[in-house]
């Protein structure tokens, strides 16, 4: 495929990507998989709301300890609505986060670690999912991948890291509770002046049609709440069984940030350009993917909360 120039919209300013940012792209973005996508969830009534999240948290490991699908993960290459995810991440990055020590959250076959990798950090990969990791080590054997069961942080230092980042992994992650807690966690990893970096779906993702993904066999998308289950068939794929993501919008994420005690310094909604060589079907008018660039709360009073650029 032929790619776009070196020149891309970042948060409605153009940016002009590192030359080691801009030839690492162009290996790079277009394997970069969603890896955090597929879970089950159990439908429980609220009367027992802790017993459905210890059930969710035990499923969630199970979906990605599934061999077959560990093993297209570490395969598969995903242009198209998947190349926005990482388009802008290079400047970013560059942007926002002084120094080059990075944890990746949700870190899957390792994708999202090798592309950190790329781009010059020493970088940590923590999954949950132990055949994910069997083959990121497979892939990347001099990589430092480590399993993290129900994504228990504590087993790593405080204080650590310049950037955390998380590629879809709270795309699955079910309770406000759960992600409270993971972002708190990982506020504690990062040193001071560190950034937190969460890639999330957009919830417009899941009631349009994209290049690499389809919506509409599930009107139900559309009257979902934050923590509903929502359904999503990825186009780039022989296997056509629908994703199960937890929905959630940005009201809801703002709260959940500012009970982890983090401000979101930059909130990214990538568009796609006509100019760029993909066939784009929503992606130039419609944001699938935000960024969310988060400090500590207490260190980051100061710094005023901007968008870039307003989605209606």
């Amino acid at each position: 495929m032929q790619w776009p120039s070196q020149d891309y919209e970042v948060g409605g300013c153009a940016t002009a990507f590192a030359p080691k940012a801009q030839s690492f792209m162009k290996t790079i973005v277009p394997a970069n998989a969603k890896l955090m996508r597929h879970t089950t969830l159990c439908e429980y009534t609220t009367r027992i709301w802790r017993d459905r999240n210890q059930k969710m948290d035990t499923e969630f490991s199970n979906v990605y300890e599934d061999d077959s699908r560990a093993d297209a993960y570490s395969r598969l290459e995903f242009p198209g609505t998947y190349y926005l995810a990482y388009r802008d991440l290079p400047a970013i990055i560059s942007a926002h986060v002084r120094g080059k020590m990075a944890l990746d959250f949700g870190c899957g076959t390792g994708r999202s670690t090798r592309f950190l990798q790329g781009l010059g950090f020493d970088v940590v990969g923590v999954d949950i999912a132990k055949q994910m990791l069997i083959r990121a080590r497979k892939l990347d054997p001099q990589g430092d991948y480590r399993l993290v069961p129900d994504g228990d942080l504590d087993v790593l230092p405080t204080s650590a890291y310049d950037l955390a980042l998380s590629v879809f992994t709270f795309d699955n992650i079910a309770t406000k509770e759960k992600k409270i807690a993971l972002f708190r966690s990982l506020r504690r990893r990062i040193r001071k002046g560190g950034r937190i970096v969460s890639l999330v779906s957009a919830p417009k993702i899941y009631v349009n049609e994209w290049a690499s993904f389809s919506t509409k066999d599930f009107p139900e998308n559309r009257t979902a709440k934050s923590g509903d289950t929502v359904k999503i068939v990825m186009l780039d794929v022989e296997d056509k069984r629908p994703v199960n993501d937890i929905f959630w919008t940005d009201e809801d994420y703002f709260e959940v940030y500012k009970s982890a005690q983090l401000l979101p310094i930059k909130t990214y909604r990538p568009l796609a350009k006509a100019s760029e060589s993909i066939t784009w079907v929503s992606e130039t008018t419609i944001a699938p993917w935000v960024i969310y660039v988060l400090a500590n709360d207490a260190e980051s009073a100061h710094q005023p909360y901007r968008s870039f650029p307003c989605i209606p």
